[in-house]
């Protein structure tokens, strides 16, 4: 028989091991917040150039966007690309998301140095965004990709999957995208949504999940899809 003092030892008990949990949940869910702000700069920068017509003209037709903030190359000879993406899609007149995803690229070829590149790849087709609920999925393999069309031929038109754009140092293109593997990250899924099993299907399609801190990002893609 529980006496009353040990129910409220076991209180107190529990009460502080909660109040513990608090800023570790914080910590673990730091990186991933980080990338989502980081996401919502990624697109502000390609919004505010005037060379980037096409997602201007395009942008409020889209199915979602997968953005990386930062996709590293680097190697000599043989070498690759790897980053980390949030996809955040539309439902209606609002954005879900974000569901995060890990991307990485092999290449053979003269590479030498280190570029580091920001991209959206802007999902236009419900084949497309239907490839990413996998729980990995081979760009330009199961749905189409084109490079995005940058500066005097921004008006021509695109009629791939996936359209994707990247920028190194504010300079466009370079980076080829075609054949990366993106993966979907379930630890950072996890830790960001504080829940095991997240899938993004949960988060995308069936809207199960959601972070109050992911409000700025999906706030600012519903304004710049509804012009």
């Amino acid at each position: 028989m529980i006496t009353r003092n040990k129910a409220r030892a076991l209180f107190v008990a529990a009460a502080t091991l909660a109040w513990l949990a608090l800023p570790t949940l914080a910590a673990a869910q730091a990186d991933q917040q980080k990338l989502v702000n980081d996401a919502q700069k990624t697109i502000a920068n390609f919004m505010r150039d005037p060379d980037q017509t096409w997602i201007h003209d395009n942008i409020g037709r889209a199915k979602a966007l997968l953005i990386a903030p930062q996709i590293v190359k680097a190697g000599f000879i043989f070498g690759g690309s790897g980053g980390r993406a949030v996809l955040v899609a539309r439902n209606g007149r609002t954005w879900t998301g974000p569901a995060f995803y890990d991307l990485a690229t092999a290449s053979v070829g003269f590479q030498a140095g280190l570029e580091v590149s920001e991209a959206i790849i802007v999902v236009m087709t419900e084949k497309g965004l239907n490839s990413l609920m996998a729980s990995t999925f081979k760009i330009g393999g199961d749905a189409s990709i084109a490079a995005g069309p940058v500066g005097a031929g921004a008006k021509s038109t695109v009629t791939a999957d996936l359209v994707s754009f990247t920028r190194s140092k504010g300079v466009y293109g370079g980076l080829n995208l075609d054949g990366t593997v993106v993966h979907a990250s379930d630890d950072w899924n996890h830790a960001y949504y504080n829940a095991r099993s997240v899938l993004p299907p949960d988060i995308i399609m069936r809207n199960k999940y959601h972070n109050a801190k992911a409000g700025p990002l999906l706030n600012a893609v519903a304004r710049i899809t509804a012009k």
